[in-house]
């Protein structure tokens, strides 16, 4: 029990998440001499492999995450979300967000959250404790509160991100210099406020992980030119949780989890040049051809990660396809997805899944009508007319790409079963731990506590 809870007479018990993004569960379990602290916290607690949500992309994952809820509950699909009954598109942030996170939950109850580098966060909430906004932040000064943590963070060179330019070079060394000193500022903030003890949650997210996947995946799948690299890297990010689960204090347990999965990278898939090519999506202007731009010929285009949507007439401003047809496009748009094969000769698409499977809620306006999960190394990107020449191209700088299967999950604590768990339970899971009641229908996901 910490000094903070002995002097406020409370025996409630805490958690303390770290978040490792796009960490599978695989790179931990057949690397445990990498990975001594994750193995033994496998050994004598519960750990194993979960699901993501459909599009598994972090700009969706995590507000799932952080809320137990779909993103039709959220209001969030990806990095880029479109505007009702508009062709206009917006970055969403964390006041785009539906749903209560679970810090909302836990000050709701008169506990204390400590919220870190958590993305789709910005700007920061003024309701908990502390909070620095993660991913898409424009800087710590404008992304910290209060000033008391803003200041540190400062003084201290916390980084929100890594610089990701920098892994497009061929030499990655400042790349790898970048993540190293961004994840040491981080575990440095992280401690500095685990010690403090005066928080019921803690709530921080490595997001540096995913970045240096993106780069260098391939070099540890094929043991290329950056392998050591990326292991050693790696093996820094496991002592930092190593130092972060021997500080805590007895009445707090460890989760650690992970928002998709990942692989390599052999095609980005230009996915609206396909639809152009296959007669799908036309542009009135081919001059300036943007989404904005596309003519009432379409009958269908793409965002990013595999988002498809129909351009259906009465929701879409220019849309071709009557309601009384919606049914047979989505279905013609789905088979020829299913069909679509890469210049290796290989299905590109794994499985297509429709939005009334994926997706429920009073947010699902914005919904696509259909998300093509691809197969391992194939990375559906959106790209309209002239920003690419290809449909397929394997010569961009990053060689890792998101998964839906495989994303790790640690609990410190024996007898929690993960074998059929997904992104939706950590939530609940979390505010069961703390012994924090809820409606169990507040949630698309459940605890996993036996």
């Amino acid at each position: 029990m910490g000094l903070f809870d002995r002097l406020r007479g409370t025996d409630d018990p805490r958690v303390a998440f770290l978040g490792i993004d796009g960490v599978p569960y695989d790179l931990v379990a057949e690397n445990p001499e990498t990975f001594p602290n994750l193995t033994e916290i496998a050994a004598a607690g519960s750990a194993g492999a979960i699901d993501s949500i459909v599009p598994p992309e972090s700009s969706a994952c995590w507000p799932a995450l952080t809320t137990g809820a779909n993103p039709g509950e959220t209001g969030v699909y990806g990095f880029q979300d479109r505007e009702t009954g508009s062709y206009d598109t917006y970055v969403p942030m964390g006041r785009d967000v539906q749903r209560e996170r679970v810090w909302d939950r836990v000050t709701d109850e008169g506990r204390n959250a400590s919220v870190f580098n958590v993305p789709v966060t910005f700007p920061p909430q003024r309701n908990v404790q502390r909070m620095v906004s993660g991913f898409l932040s424009p800087g710590v000064d404008k992304a910290a509160h209060p000033e008391e943590l803003r200041k540190r963070l400062d003084e201290s060179g916390y980084r929100i991100d890594v610089n990701a330019k920098l892994g497009h070079r061929d030499d990655k060394a400042d790349f790898l210099e970048h993540a190293h000193t961004t994840l040491d500022r981080r575990q440095e903030a992280f401690r500095h406020y685990i010690e403090a003890d005066d928080w019921d949650l803690f709530f921080g997210v490595y997001m540096t992980t995913d970045r240096v996947n993106h780069f260098l995946w391939e070099d540890y799948a094929t043991g290329g030119r950056y392998r050591e690299e990326f292991l050693a890297f790696y093996s820094r990010l496991d002592e930092c949780i190593g130092e972060i689960r021997e500080e805590l204090p007895q009445d707090a347990t460890l989760v650690v989890a992970a928002d998709h999965g990942f692989t390599t990278l052999d095609y980005e898939v230009h996915c609206n040049e396909w639809l152009e090519r296959e007669g799908w999506l036309s542009y009135a202007d081919d001059d300036h051809a943007e989404l904005s731009d596309i003519d009432d010929d379409t009958r269908a285009y793409a965002f990013v990660p595999g988002r498809f949507y129909v351009n259906l007439e009465g929701r879409e401003p220019r849309g071709s396809v009557p309601e009384s047809e919606y049914e047979d496009v989505r279905a013609e748009l789905r088979a020829d997805l299913k069909a679509l094969e890469g210049p290796n000769g290989r299905p590109v698409v794994n499985r297509v899944v429709e939005k009334e499977t994926a997706f429920r809620g009073d947010h699902d306006a914005i919904a696509p009508d259909l998300v093509a999960i691809p197969n391992d190394g194939f990375d559906l990107k959106a790209g309209f007319k002239g920003s690419h020449d290809a449909v397929f191209d394997d010569s961009g700088p990053r060689n890792g790409m998101h998964t839906f299967d495989g994303p790790a999950l640690f609990v410190d604590e024996p007898g929690i079963p993960i074998d059929d768990a997904d992104l939706l339970d950590v939530a609940p899971t979390i505010l069961e731990l703390m012994d924090i009641d809820f409606e169990r229908t507040a949630f698309d996901g459940a605890s996993l506590l036996p």
